[in-house]
C-alpha cells in the first residue's frame, strides 16, 4: 500500500515512523516518474507490512521538495526511523530499489 505524503501528515507518516519508509518524489508530467511508479507500487505490495511506501507529488508539496532539496525527479529516498539513509535519482530497475532498501 502506498501513502500520499503531504506536509500535514509528514511527521506522523515519515519523521516519527519506526521502521523504513521509501519516499517516491514524482510529478504527473514526468515521464520517468510514470515509468517508475508501477515498480514502486509493486514493491509496496510485495513488502507490505515490512516497509512503508510514500508518494510525494513535488508540484503539490513544494515545502517537502525544498526540505529534501529535490533537484531532479524521480527521486527515491529511504528513511529509517526518521533519518535519511539513501537516495537515488532517475529511473532505476526494481533490483536497484530493493538494494537501496537493504
Amino acid at each position: 500500500m502506498e501513502t500520499n505524503i503531504t506536509k500535514e501528515n509528514f511527521d506522523d507518516e515519515v519523521r516519527n515512523f519506526k521502521g523504513t519508509v521509501l519516499l517516491d518524489f514524482w510529478a504527473g508530467w514526468c515521464t520517468p516518474c510514470m515509468m517508475l511508479s508501477p515498480i514502486v507500487s509493486e514493491i509496496a505490495e510485495e513488502l507490505d507490512g515490512k516497509i512503508k511506501v510514500g508518494k510525494v507529488n513535488v508540484d503539490e508539496q513544494p515545502e517537502l521538495s525544498m526540505a529534501f532539496k529535490v533537484e531532479s525527479i524521480p527521486l527515491l529516498v529511504v528513511v529509517k526511523d526518521g533519518v535519511i539513509q539513501k537516495q537515488s535519482v532517475g529511473m532505476i530497475p526494481k533490483t536497484h530499489i530493493l538494494e537501496l532498501l537493504k
